[in-house]
């Protein structure tokens, strides 16, 4: 028993002293996880040798230039005008009302009424007419020779034009029997058929002007001040079709509820065929002001979490400011965003932007600078 505990304490004590002796690989890795790291951006082609210590970062000169702002309003496309065609007369309906979908130009028929005794009401008319007429002569000529008095002349004079108004409503009521379209468009509804009974004041048919259509939307009210009637506007449809108008109105008066602005805009001739009720999203062109064309990229945070970017000035010294992106540009082969916060041509840091911090002094490589 005493030589086996004698091997066992032997066990034991070269155990403790195999982990408590340093070992070469460990001491190595552990001194490389305690050594400071040097980040350091080189150019293309250049060695580690040829700059060593220096942080070199990749920059861009740009310029202000002139960006109108745009805002963006969804809305949805209208018909200019879609007016429902009433009956002024009553009567039964002979001929066959206009298809729908058909186009039609101002004065043509949508729907005929049996004329009844309007015509004959026209010449009872007519004939009461004549009568007062040679009446009213005959005795102006009587009046003439001192034969008749002011008083009876001034009565005929009277029937006279009472039968000329009876004319007149004759013929109107007869005219009314034809309803026809109040201007060019599309019939858009049809209510009634052949043999339908027509009241005063019943639809007959509906008619959509569609030329010019209309773009509507509502402008938030932190931003109708910037619009104006006259804007250039590009809009792009629900089923993807672009479409560009001019703003022909701009409300006054802001909506009860949504506190917004109504906005139509006039489509411009070439873009024909457009249903009422898609929907669109709108680009209005708003002020035009001072702005820079800089790349997403280059967008970078301060330490509050503030966006900005990274400028040099002529001391390649490392500047950040707070910047406001005022646009995007929507071109896939040169994208980029427009944003304000900088006076001046400034040098942009479009690479490195991220490991450098303001203040500190750079080296500069222009070799990407457009």
């Amino acid at each position: 028993m005493k030589k086996q505990q004698l091997l066992a304490v032997a066990i034991l004590a070269a155990v403790v002293a195999w982990m408590t002796l340093p070992h070469n690989a460990e001491t190595a890795n552990v001194a490389s996880l305690q050594a400071p790291t040097k980040v350091v951006a080189l150019p293309e082609g250049v060695a580690d040798s040829e700059s060593p210590g220096v942080v070199t970062v990749r920059a861009e000169r740009i310029s202000p230039q002139s960006y109108t702002e745009q805002i963006r309003v969804r809305g949805q496309t209208q018909a200019f005008r879609h007016v429902e065609i009433r009956a002024e007369e009553a009567g039964r309906v002979i001929g066959e009302p206009i298809a729908r979908g058909a186009r039609v130009q101002k004065g043509d028929v949508l729907c005929e009424i049996a004329i009844d005794n309007r015509q004959v009401n026209l010449d009872e008319s007519l004939s009461r007419q004549e009568q007062a007429q040679f009446e009213y002569a005959a005795a102006r000529d009587l009046q003439e020779k001192g034969l008749q008095s002011d008083v009876i002349v001034a009565q005929l004079k009277a029937a006279l034009e009472s039968s000329k108004a009876s004319v007149a409503r004759a013929e109107l009521a007869l005219a009314k029997t034809k309803i026809v379209a109040p201007f060019d468009g599309v019939v858009e509804t049809r209510i009634i058929e052949v043999g339908d009974l027509l009241n005063i004041g019943t639809v007959c048919a509906s008619v959509l002007d569609d030329s010019p259509m209309l773009l509507v939307g509502l402008v938030p009210e932190q931003e109708v001040g910037a619009l104006s009637v006259g804007a250039q506007v590009s809009g792009r449809l629900l089923s993807g079709e672009f479409v560009e108008g001019t703003v022909s109105y701009l409300a006054r008066a802001a909506d009860a509820i949504s506190r917004s602005y109504q906005i139509e805009i006039e489509v411009h001739p070439q873009y024909q065929d457009l249903r009422e009720g898609i929907t669109v999203e709108l680009q209005v062109n708003a002020n035009n002001i001072n702005a820079y064309r800089i790349p997403s990229s280059a967008l970078t945070l301060d330490d509050t979490g503030a966006i900005g970017i990274k400028t040099l000035d002529r001391n390649n010294t490392v500047q950040f400011y707070n910047i406001q992106i005022v646009g995007d540009e929507t071109n896939q082969l040169d994208p980029g965003i427009w944003v304000t916060g900088m006076q001046g041509d400034i040098t942009l840091v479009t690479l490195g932007q991220e490991i450098v911090f303001p203040g500190q002094i750079v080296e500069v490589n222009f070799d990407w600078d457009q």
